[in-house]
C-alpha cells in the first residue's frame, strides 16, 4: 500500500523568521514628526526656516562640480580630513575641548557616536549607568547591544554619582544641559564623576546636548576638559544646530580608542556621506557655522524667555519650571498626572511631551516638556493659551 505522506502546513508569507526577543523591548519607530500640529512644542526639533539654504546649495554644488576623487569615491571611515580639522578647532574655541583632528571621528549623528563607543568598550552583560529621567534612545541601544542599562537618579546638581553601581563599565551623561530636565551638572559633581570613573576603571560618554545655545552665564567646563586620564568620550551633533536631515555628528575620543573606533565605523557603514562632510567643512571654514549659531541663539533666547514668562504667569497653580539657561526646551514639574493633559492638548492641536516619557518606568514623574525650537515666536502665546484652556477643562 502507498505510504502516507505528512504534509506540513506552510507559514503565512513573511512570518517564518522572528527577531531575537530583545527587540520586543524597543519602542516602535518614531512617527512623532510626521504630525504637523497647529502649536508645536515638541522637544528635539530646531527651526529649519532660518537655515542658509542658498549658501548650503552653493557649497554642495561646489563639491559635485568636477572630479574630486576624495569626495566622490569611498572615503576615510574616520571622516573627511577638513571636517575633522574644523570640528577640532570649533570645539576648542567654543567649549574648551582639547582635541586634535586625529582625535575626531565623524559619525551619522550623535546616536551612532554612542553606539560606536559602546561597541568598542562594552561586553555582553556589562552594566551601563544612564540618567533617569534621561534620553531614551541610548538606553534602548545599550540593551540591544547586550549591555544592561541601570537608571540613575538626577537631582538639581546633575547625575547622582553616589547612586551609580560600582560595577558599571560606562556612564552616559548629558552634563551641559541635562535631557529632559535642562539643568547643568555642577562643577563639584563633574569632578566627582571623573574621580568615580578613575577609581572604577570606567568610561564616560559625554553628550554635549544643546551646548551651543546658552542664554545666560558662562558655561561650565565639559567633562572632557576636566579629564586628565583619557576616560571621557565627547559626543556632538549638527542635527539640532543646523538641520535634522543633516545626519552628521562626531566623537572626540582618547588616543587609546582611535584605532578600534575607526574599525568599528568601517564595519558599520564604512563612512558618513562625503559630499555633505566636505560641504560642512567649507561652511565652518568660511564662518557660516558661527554666524548661524549666533543668529539662532538670539532667536531661541527670545522663545526661551517667552515660554518661561507665560508658564510662570499662567500655570503657577499647576506647573513649576525647572531652572534652565540653555537648549531648545524647558521642563516644568506638575502637580497632577500629565498624560491626560497631553492627550487632551494634542486633540486641541497643541503637541508636547509628558515628563514621564523620559523615565525608565514611564509616568514616574509628573510634568511637561516644552520644546520651542520648532514653534515661531508669534505662536507661543496663543499656543500656551490653548493649553491653559485644556488645563481648565481638566480641572
Amino acid at each position: 500500500p502507498p505510504r502516507s505522506v505528512r504534509v506540513s502546513t506552510p507559514s503565512p508569507p513573511g512570518t517564518a523568521l522572528k527577531p531575537v526577543p530583545i527587540w520586543e523591548e524597543v519602542p516602535e519607530l518614531p512617527r512623532r514628526f510626521a504630525v504637523h500640529p497647529a502649536y508645536d512644542f515638541r522637544a528635539g526639533a530646531p527651526d529649519v526656516t532660518h537655515f542658509p539654504f542658498d549658501t548650503w546649495r552653493r557649497l554642495v554644488s561646489e563639491q559635485l562640480r568636477g572630479t574630486r576623487a576624495e569626495v566622490l569615491s569611498y572615503g576615510d571611515p574616520r571622516g573627511h580630513a577638513g571636517l575633522r580639522e574644523a570640528i577640532a578647532r570649533q570645539v576648542g574655541l567654543s567649549r574648551d575641548v582639547r582635541a586634535r583632528p586625529e582625535d575626531v571621528l565623524v559619525t551619522n549623528g550623535s546616536q551612532q557616536a554612542v553606539e560606536l563607543a559602546a561597541r568598542v568598550l562594552l561586553r555582553p552583560g556589562d552594566r551601563v549607568a544612564v540618567e533617569d529621567p534621561g534620553y531614551p534612545p541610548p538606553r534602548h541601544l545599550f540593551t540591544t547591544l547586550g549591555a544592561r542599562p541601570v537608571p540613575v537618579p538626577v537631582d538639581e546638581e546633575g547625575l547622582r554619582v553616589d547612586a551609580i553601581p560600582d560595577d558599571c563599565r560606562l556612564v552616559y551623561v548629558s552634563p551641559s544641559h541635562q535631557f529632559p530636565l535642562g539643568t547643568a551638572m555642577s562643577l563639584a559633581r563633574r569632578l566627582e564623576l571623573i574621580a568615580w570613573a578613575d577609581r572604577r576603571d570606567a568610561a564616560i560618554v559625554e553628550d554635549d546636548y544643546d551646548s551651543e545655545f546658552r542664554y545666560t552665564g558662562r558655561p561650565l567646563e565639559p567633562l572632557h576638559s576636566l579629564d586628565t586620564t583619557g576616560r571621557v568620550l565627547y559626543v556632538g551633533s549638527f542635527s539640532k544646530v543646523l538641520l535634522p536631515a543633516l545626519r552628521l555628528g562626531f566623537l572626540v575620543a582618547p588616543p587609546s580608542l582611535r584605532t578600534a573606533l575607526g574599525k568599528a565605523k568601517y564595519l558599520t557603514d564604512w563612512h558618513s556621506p562625503t559630499v555633505e562632510q566636505a560641504a560642512l567643512a567649507r561652511f565652518m571654514e568660511e564662518g557660516g557655522f558661527t554666524r548661524h549659531v549666533r543668529k539662532m541663539r538670539r532667536e531661541y533666547q527670545a522663545r526661551h524667555e517667552t515660554v518661561s514668562r507665560i508658564v510662570r504667569r499662567d500655570f503657577a497653580g499647576h506647573l513649576t519650571l525647572v531652572p534652565s539657561a540653555a537648549g531648545l526646551h524647558l521642563t516644568a514639574r506638575g502637580r497632577v498626572p500629565s498624560r491626560p493633559i497631553v492627550q487632551a492638548a494634542r486633540r486641541a492641536g497643541v503637541w508636547l511631551y509628558p515628563l514621564g516619557d523620559f523615565t525608565a518606568k514611564r509616568d514616574g514623574l509628573a510634568g511637561l516638556v516644552f520644546g520651542f525650537g520648532a514653534i515661531p515666536l508669534g505662536k507661543i502665546e496663543p499656543g500656551l493659551a490653548r493649553l491653559r484652556e485644556v488645563f481648565d477643562g481638566q480641572g
